[in-house]
């Protein structure tokens, strides 16, 4: 036996038992050594002959006072240049088996036909493998620039490339040969490509928050693509471009999402050259940060899309009023959702059971639709540990495919829709899952406080001091839901108040034709779940605030002036007049006057401004506001 290295020269050394070097195999195109693997089989055919059976043969030699090796198995090794050579150890020779990216792979995307999936990496290298056998099938490296994205068109025929110096290219989905000359209209890296359903046009969005379509054309009696118009849409970076279809009309539709919370819908039909219309322009969030969308399968009459956002909420908006109908708890497995997709039908799945697969950081998952806050309904793992940038599905939704970015790798994983099934099976049906997820469960004293608080609503929307007998009933008026959410330590912005009311109010109208004006308990407990924060609301988020809107003290403490945080309450978002501030103000402090045996003050407080200057300080740190002016306990 002996003992083989490799090392960062590209040279394979052979020592023996003494470590007295042996034999020396290198090769001047061979980067760093990062692996090696001996056949199984020997090189040459067992004959009769002594050690025949060996794979090293070693002999002295005592006019040179050394050790000679024979190797009888050839050998594989890879480099850190994601290369892999075999190794004849006959004649020392390299051959190259294959070549794999040397940077970073962040794009993917499968055939809609058949089992084909293409990668693309920054070091400019194109492959298209054939996945059910695991065969590489045809390849392609452009030096100019690293692929950032790819898209196949819905036909199978091209495929078309996003290029980190801003360039497009749209190849043969065969051959990858080019179709057309490739085009540089964007500033900077293409961080997105898509076709839209009928292959006529094609979207991208890049580095610079621009979007750019390309139109198909005839010319010459031949189809060929061109410019069309582009349109710096964003003013923070774009997460998502999405195509769909007019529900009125077969045209294309195009929307484009980015963090600047703005959804941009595009007018494609009346767009000219040089000139992008934008038909819509709609604020989707208030405070969260939407991080990509997709079509939501129909399961009811109306039409949805749905986003997820980094405060591990899920969204769904109609696709004509882009009105927030629903929130909901999405998967929270470390990290917000950053990409998402609608698994296509198995013909062994349920016809009338959907399903999403989403990928986090560093996971991929898949959630059952719809979508509810139920936990148990999603799974995820562990895909790439240095952070998944891409993933891709099979025509078939057999197979999900992942991108490591920076790990140079994909990856491809067997779906099984059974095991989730059972998963959220065993979770529990109805509000049982819910239950969980309060504080101490269904007998804890968080839930009983929470039937308390319904019930004294209940009271009080009849009237604390009638006489009259009081109907017992199992809901609230929909006017009330912002004052039990408070009371249980939830407080919702008006904005949000809103979603809530309305999310309640249209629940039933796109099917009856009705709006509903009450609530029960069940449906309120799901709704509390799927809107309060999924984390709680931290210090350091508070903190964070701190550093945008404050300033550094002599003590080197980020603080806010007193005056400007009293106008910043009355003149930024959502805005509170002077008697709100003070009323609010009075009351966290406890300042409110009571008469004995009365109810508390409801008028407008005299002389709140110098209350407010004695028992708020002239500078202002997170701590303080917490812990003075909230009445929070912050953690030591």
């Amino acid at each position: 036996s002996c003992i083989a290295t490799g090392d960062v020269k590209g040279q394979v050394k052979f020592y023996d038992g003494q470590l007295r070097l042996l034999s020396v195999y290198s090769h001047d195109k061979v980067g760093p050594i990062q692996s090696i693997s001996f056949s199984t089989v020997l090189r040459d055919a067992p004959s009769a002959l002594p050690g025949s059976r060996q794979p090293f043969l070693t002999s002295w030699s005592d006019s040179s006072n050394s050790v000679s090796l024979t190797l009888n198995r050839n050998f594989i090794l890879s480099t850190s240049d994601a290369t892999m050579f075999h190794v004849a150890t006959d004649s020392t020779n390299f051959g190259r088996i294959m070549t794999e990216p040397k940077k970073a792979v962040n794009a993917i995307a499968c055939h809609p036909q058949e089992p084909l999936v293409a990668v693309g990496s920054h070091c400019g290298l194109l492959k298209v493998w054939e996945y059910k056998q695991t065969q590489y099938l045809v390849s392609r490296i452009f030096t100019e620039a690293g692929i950032q994205c790819l898209s196949y068109d819905p036909e199978g025929h091209l495929l078309a490339a996003g290029f980190t110096d801003g360039s497009v290219y749209i190849l043969d989905a065969i051959s990858l040969q080019s179709i057309c000359p490739e085009f540089q209209c964007s500033q900077g890296p293409v961080t997105h490509i898509s076709f839209s359903h009928d292959s006529k046009y094609l979207a991208t969005a890049d580095e610079t928050y621009s979007v750019t379509v390309y139109k198909r054309v005839l010319q010459n009696g031949s189809r060929c693509w061109e410019h069309l118009a582009g349109l710096v849409s964003h003013y923070k970076p774009i997460r998502g471009i999405l195509f769909g279809v007019h529900p009125d009309s077969s045209e294309p539709r195009l929307l484009s999402l980015g963090e600047d919370r703005q959804l941009v819908e595009y007018d494609l039909k009346s767009s000219i050259k040089d000139h992008l219309v934008v038909t819509h322009r709609d604020r989707l969030e208030q405070v969260a940060v939407p991080l990509c969308l997709t079509w939501y399968p129909q399961l009811s009459t109306e039409s949805f899309f749905l986003t997820a956002n980094n405060c591990y909420k899920m969204k769904l908006y109609n696709t004509t009023t882009k009105m927030c109908r629903k929130t909901l708890l999405g998967p929270t497995y470390g990290s917000p959702l950053e990409k998402i997709q609608i698994l296509p039908r198995t013909s062994s799945a349920d016809p009338q059971q959907h399903y999403l697969v989403y990928i986090t950081k560093d996971k991929v998952g898949l959630q059952m639709l719809p979508v509810d806050g139920n936990p148990h309904k999603s799974s995820a793992f562990i895909c790439h540990p240095d952070g998944a940038a891409d993933f891709a599905i099979s025509h078939d939704g057999r197979y999900v495919f992942t991108a490591g970015g920076k790990e140079r790798t994909f990856m491809k994983w067997k779906v099984n829709l059974h095991a989730l099934d059972a998963a959220a099976f065993l979770g529990g049906e109805d509000l049982i899952p819910f239950y969980n997820l309060l504080d101490g469960g269904r007998e804890g004293k968080f839930f009983r406080e929470l039937e308390d608080y319904f019930y004294y609503v209940q009271l009080c929307s009849q009237g604390i001091k009638t006489l009259e007998t009081r109907q017992v009933s199992t809901h609230i008026p929909l006017e009330e839901i912002p004052s039990v959410m408070r009371a249980i330590g939830f407080y919702p912005s008006e904005e949000e108040i809103e979603e809530m009311i309305n999310e309640v109010k249209f629940s039933k109208y796109a099917d009856t034709g009705e709006e509903l004006t009450k609530i029960n308990l069940d449906d309120f407990i799901k709704l509390y779940i799927n809107h309060r924060p999924a984390l709680g609301l931290s210090m350091k988020t508070i903190q964070r605030a701190f550093q945008v809107l404050g300033y550094d003290n002599k003590k080197g403490d980020k603080v806010i002036d007193r005056g400007d945080f009293l106008s910043l309450l009355q003149c930024r978002g959502e805005q509170m007049t002077e008697d709100e501030l003070a009323e609010c103000l009075i009351t966290l402090l406890g300042k409110r006057p009571r008469k004995e045996g009365s109810e508390l003050d409801t008028h407008p407080p005299t002389g709140a401004a110098a209350l407010t200057e004695e028992d708020i300080p002239a500078e202002i740190t997170a701590e303080i506001f917490v812990a003075d002016i909230l009445g929070l306990p912050v953690a030591e």
